[in-house]
């Protein structure tokens, strides 16, 4: 079956950097445009970025624009979130999405406090 396991999420200090990883199996991952998705508390779901399957095509929101990175590594069947210059706004959970087959990760917690 699908499945999509976050990792690397963590405490940082604002500034500071972490990089996120999602391991994929049960489908073609090479095959699958990928998002991360972020969900602070009281507010919704929101996109983070995504990148497509095979050129990388890549996209993101304007509020981490210039600060993150998606990437992803077809032969490892894992896509990545390189975050820097965190901010105390970037708080949330951070979730893998495989749009195709609408499966959700199970979500990594991201603090950023002093």
């Amino acid at each position: 079956q699908v499945q999509l396991v976050e990792s690397g999420g963590g405490l940082v200090q604002p500034g500071g950097s972490l990089r996120l990883s999602c391991a994929a199996s049960g489908f073609t991952f090479s095959s699958n445009a990928m998002s991360w998705y972020r969900q602070a508390p009281g507010k919704e779901r929101e996109l983070v970025a995504d990148i497509t399957s095979t050129d990388g095509i890549t996209n993101y929101a304007d509020s981490v624009k210039g600060r993150f990175i998606i990437s992803r590594d077809n032969a490892k069947n894992t896509l990545y979130l390189q975050m820097n210059s965190l901010k105390f706004e970037d708080t949330a959970v951070y979730y893998c999405y495989v749009r195709s087959w609408r499966h959700w990760g199970q979500g990594t917690q991201v603090t950023v406090s002093s």
